[in-house]
């Protein structure tokens, strides 16, 4: 199996299939520190929070994830405060979960390892 911070992510159009229950099951333990919400919508999006001592690393850190959702040409929403930053994937598309958002949620991780 491919490691998911190795793919690329694919143009995903409106009408595409979310993720099914059963892929989600199966990708999910591969970005084990992140965890599916529903939104107020009842839109499903990977979530993950990132703690610092600071204010500035998390912004640095937001900027890294910027530079690879330029890349891949999906983007995610990102809070920063003092100290933490949070980033939520979803595919805006499709109003869900695409194999995309695993993809990218892994390829942030990889990011903050490197970036310790």
């Amino acid at each position: 199996m491919l490691a998911l911070e190795t793919e690329r992510c694919v143009a995903c159009r409106p009408g595409s299939p979310e993720i099914t229950e059963q892929e989600t099951a199966n990708l999910l333990p591969q970005i084990t520190d992140w965890s599916i919400i529903v939104d107020y919508n009842g839109r499903r999006k990977l979530e993950r929070q990132f703690t610092f001592r600071n204010f500035i690393k998390p912004m640095e850190f937001a900027n890294l994830i910027v530079e690879v959702s330029e890349q891949q040409r999906h983007h995610p929403r990102i809070t920063v405060e003092w100290g933490r930053l949070t980033v939520s994937w979803s595919t805006y598309a499709i109003g869900g979960l695409h194999r995309n958002d695993f993809i990218m949620a892994s390829k942030t991780d990889s990011l903050f390892d490197g970036f310790q």
